[in-house]
């Protein structure tokens, strides 16, 4: 425990100080410079209270950027989704839902949705990739609503294309399901997909979308979909204790963020796939035995990479060449399920725009030095 509290503390340090970076570390903002983004259009403007004001203007701005009758801001993105499932269980009579193992429900919500909501899963597949058309259609129990996480973050941040994406949607339609789209990370979904945010958000019921996960905002997510919804939504949220007395500081950063991060997502998501052709030019280079960069052209502007390591010596490498380079390429590994192999995330953002490829091959051979 030790060891990771330091190795925490060295990536925080050396990310804040690090003159090159491809993305910035949630864990390397202060106080400070959060507060100094909250600036209001309006400092005059009363405060909200338990929902109106500035939060009730962050809710119509995503109902009119995903094309949907209405939107609820809640205060995170978890009870958002298992208050949807949990409006669809009712709404169809069926308590199942469909969705991939490596979701966050499955994942990181502790049995949640069984638990908290009553509810019941399914498995359509156990691959790590979005289901097919058929994997939904051969389901051996009927199921209520069908949740797709878009993209499929712990499977590589996979999307599927427009194509399959209509025909997973059109087979859950055939089993009379709902569809309920996991889109913490929608946004910047759309350069993959080739189509807009409400033509995407059209094809589900219902949608769930982040605020800080690609925005940067401070926390906070928003439910939308149809009125009837999303109003029985709103009596949900204040049964799990999610009608906070104020949320603005939310609710500003959220629009800070749909303001100055939404349209910069296809250029980050762009230039994604040159820093993940940069990084596999340097490993060939460095004739590295193995390694993958999953998905090998990425579906948006965040993906996965490979090595035969120990995830420990991994960090330390990348820490020690941040600490003696200023250049933060990659923060924490992890063990990859499969023994002998350790996974990093690689995000794109505003401060990766200034790299090349060429930048991202000598950042590799710089890294592979170090361990």
């Amino acid at each position: 425990m030790t060891d990771d509290i330091e190795r925490t503390n060295r990536l925080v340090a050396a990310g804040r100080s690090a003159g090159r970076k491809l993305w910035g570390g949630a864990r390397e903002t202060t106080v400070g410079e959060l507060l100094a983004g909250l600036a209001a259009p309006d400092p005059d403007e009363p405060a909200d209270v338990y929902g109106d004001g500035v939060v009730a203007a962050l809710e119509e701005r995503v109902a009119e950027l995903l094309g949907t009758e209405e939107a609820a801001f809640f205060p995170s993105g978890t009870m958002a989704q298992q208050i949807a499932l949990r409006c669809w269980a009712g709404r169809t009579g069926n308590p199942v839902v469909a969705l991939h193992p490596m979701s966050h429900p499955e994942l990181w919500e502790g049995g949640a949705l069984s638990l908290v909501s009553g509810l019941r899963t399914v498995h359509p597949t156990r691959e790590p990739r979005q289901p097919t058309a058929e994997e939904v259609a051969d389901l051996a129990e009927p199921f209520g609503t069908l949740m797709l996480e878009l993209p499929l973050r712990e499977a590589g941040f996979l999307l599927p294309s427009w194509e399959e994406l209509e025909e997973l949607v059109g087979a859950a339609r055939e089993r009379d399901a709902v569809v309920h789209f996991d889109g913490a990370r929608l946004w910047e979904a759309t350069t993959r997909l080739g189509r807009s945010l409400p033509e995407i958000a059209a094809l589900a019921d219902s949608v769930y979308v982040s605020f800080y996960k690609s925005l940067g905002g401070l926390s906070g997510a928003a439910l939308a979909g149809p009125s009837a919804l999303v109003a029985e939504a709103k009596v949900w949220r204040h049964r799990y204790g999610g009608q906070v007395f104020r949320q603005f500081p939310q609710a500003l950063s959220a629009l800070a963020g749909l303001e100055r991060e939404l349209p910069r997502l296809p250029s980050y998501v762009g230039h994604a796939r040159v820093v993940a052709q940069g990084l596999r030019d340097g490993f060939r280079t460095a004739g590295t035995p193995w390694f993958r960069i999953h998905p090998e052209v990425p579906h948006t502007h965040q993906f996965q990479v490979w090595l035969p390591y120990e995830a420990d010596r991994l960090t330390d490498a990348g820490i020690r060449l941040a600490e003696e380079t200023g250049t933060v390429l990659f923060r924490r590994w992890e063990p990859a399920p499969v023994p002998g192999l350790a996974v990093t995330e690689v995000t794109v953002a505003e401060p990766g725009l200034a790299w090349t490829g060429r930048d991202a091959a000598e950042a590799v051979a710089a890294f592979l030095a170090r361990l």
